[in-house]
């Protein structure tokens, strides 16, 4: 299949970079965007050569000035609204990859409550949390709005949790999903194995 709207972007800078890459292999090669372990906390995003014998048939083909950039039938809904670019500086270049949907399926707007609230608990509110090693899962969604939440990791025990919890967490999904009325922590803290005190 090929692609009519953008799905993924790929920057003229990491077009330019890829056709240099590209031009020492076999004719015909052409890129492979992809997500290994889609929809889990441990999704990772990655680009490879797709030479002509890798070609699937379900692999979503995107057809850019100078190459073909594929994408297996698995990563496309996890890879809506990447962006891979490329920067040169003084020390060379940098080839980034952002798929803010890799680690959970993007959801519609009008999605069920419950699955809005997964939706940005893994695509925003984990990846803030991992930088201090720690995450946090719904617990349940109560009648009158309430999101309950466990907190693991680093999370579990620390010093900080209330106000990560009132001033980043709440606050987020109170903005972004109008039936969310509260937050409320169901963590035994004085269990956790990495306080921060």
């Amino acid at each position: 299949m090929t692609q009519d709207l953008p799905l993924i972007e790929i920057t003229e800078g990491a077009q330019s970079h890829f056709v240099k890459l590209l031009s020492s292999q076999d004719e015909g090669t052409g890129i492979r965007v992809f997500v290994v372990n889609p929809g889990t906390p441990h999704a990772e995003c990655g680009v490879s050569y797709c030479p002509q014998d890798a070609i699937e048939n379900k692999d979503l083909k995107i057809e850019l000035a100078d190459f073909i950039a594929y994408i297996d039938e698995d990563s496309i809904p996890y890879l809506d609204e990447a962006k891979i670019d490329y920067q040169t500086d003084d020390m060379g270049g940098q080839l980034t990859l952002r798929a803010p949907n890799a680690k959970a399926r993007k959801v519609e707007d009008d999605a069920p409550t419950i699955d809005r609230i997964k939706y940005l608990l893994e695509s925003e509110i984990n990846p803030q949390l991992a930088s201090h090693g720690g995450q946090v899962s719904l617990a349940e969604f109560t009648e009158d709005g309430i999101v309950v939440l466990q907190f693991g990791g680093g999370c579990q025990g620390c010093g900080m949790v209330d106000t990560t919890l009132s001033e980043g967490i709440e606050k987020t999904l109170m903005a972004k999903i109008p039936e969310v009325t509260g937050v409320k922590d169901i963590t035994e803290h004085e269990q956790g194995d990495n306080p921060y005190y």
